[in-house]
């Protein structure tokens, strides 16, 4: 039997994501069956501290070997390190990504991949210089749910899809006008690339794309873009929606995300609202349960059919319950199957991964760009350029 690659992390931010992915990435991968790749925690990094990211390592239950690091330009000079998971606000990814990159780094960037496609474009030419891999972290892509849906779209169980819908939105309106977060919060912060759309609407987009746009054989076609966008008083979206035209494919797309109303007001995982997304064709529909960042029941109506015809497809998210979880539950978020993709894609010599290649996340950057270019959604220079700064303050100065 083969022996495992092992794929050495260098956590960049100690953030909420950056504990849940790591959590995630020290699992026992046996747990998902899976038996050809495992993780290893090699270091980690806070712009703050070295005090933090050493309260990060043990936050994750990480190793004793792993180091801890209180800036980033010393964790990218690491030579146990193989690949950077870079886990800051969308506003610093650019920046951090690229000090990566620049110290021979191969990286997995958190979602959204940038601020605006100039900088995703200027990435993946950095990135295909130095053949390093780079991977937006998209992890709802590799989720064996979403891999399952794709495969029946292609393989015609639904016929020809011509519309897919997609909403990710949360409630967090107060009655007076405002939103539960300061005005300080990443959410709405527009130093900080604030808004719905690059931190909800993202995933709606996601399902829109990998459907009418990944599964599309030869040259994919771009859609056209029609966007609605309402602002918040920092001068955030709270509200939009995005309606995506494919005339030679005759497909529609509509992607919607809003920082005032939820996709399911009776609460996450709960189908009685209703699908969260719809995969609408000639015989048929797949209608998927939210979160849809975090999907776990899929359904599969046919045309004309009986209720018989109706499929509900559970696809529950492993645990490790040998590691620290909430109660006896265990270890398990569903981040560990894009580490499992970002190993892999090293591992066989890859620079980009076929599920989200470097090529759609650009699509998908230049979609947004449109959406925030008709919605008037100016960000600060700062995180807006794509000049790349070493000393940058977003890459915690020197």
């Amino acid at each position: 039997m083969a022996s495992k690659y092992t794929c050495r992390w260098g956590i960049l931010a100690t953030g909420g994501i950056a504990t849940t992915f790591t959590k995630d990435m020290l699992t026992n991968p046996a747990t998902r069956d899976v038996h050809d790749v495992h993780h290893v925690l090699a270091a980690a990094a806070s712009s703050s501290s070295k005090s933090r990211a050493e309260a990060f390592i043990k936050d994750v239950d990480g190793p004793s070997t792993a180091k801890a690091y209180g800036s980033y330009h010393e964790l990218v000079k690491d030579p146990d390190v193989d690949i950077i998971y870079v886990a800051t606000p969308h506003s610093h990814h650019f920046q951090n990504t690229m000090l990566a990159l620049e110290h021979g780094k191969h990286v997995l960037c958190e979602k959204a991949f940038t601020v605006n496609a100039e900088q995703a474009k200027k990435l993946v030419e950095t990135a295909r210089e130095k053949k390093l891999f780079l991977m937006e972290a998209v992890w709802t892509r590799y989720f064996p749910l979403s891999i399952k849906i794709r495969e029946l779209v292609k393989s015609g169980a639904i016929g020809k899809v011509h519309r897919v819908t997609a909403d990710l939105s949360i409630a967090t309106a107060n009655e007076d006008g405002g939103l539960n977060f300061p005005d300080s919060s990443r959410m709405v912060n527009m130093d900080l690339a604030g808004g719905a759309l690059l931190d909800l609407g993202i995933y709606s987009l996601t399902w829109v794309y990998q459907i009418l746009y990944h599964c599309q054989e030869g040259k994919r076609e771009r859609p056209t873009v029609l966007a609605a966008v309402q602002k918040y008083k920092t001068g955030a979206d709270e509200l939009t929606s995005v309606l995506l035209n494919w005339p030679g494919q005759n497909t529609q797309g509509f992607a919607s995300t809003s920082l005032r109303v939820a996709t399911q007001p009776d609460g996450e995982g709960s189908p009685a609202a209703g699908p969260a997304a719809r995969i609408q064709g000639t015989k048929g529909e797949i209608q998927v349960f939210g979160p849809i960042f975090r999907p776990q029941l899929y359904r599969v109506i046919k045309v004309g059919g009986k209720r018989g015809d109706v499929e509900d497809v559970h696809c529950p998210i492993p645990k490790d319950k040998e590691r620290k979880g909430k109660g006896d539950e265990g270890v398990g978020h569903g981040m560990f199957w894009e580490a499992d993709e970002a190993a892999r894609c090293l591992r066989d010599g890859k620079l980009e991964s076929d599920t989200l290649n470097w090529e759609e996340s650009i699509a998908i950057m230049e979609a947004m760009d449109e959406v925030r270019k008709q919605g008037g959604l100016v960000y600060p220079e700062l995180i807006e350029t794509a000049v790349y700064d070493e000393n940058s303050p977003l890459n915690g100065g020197q």
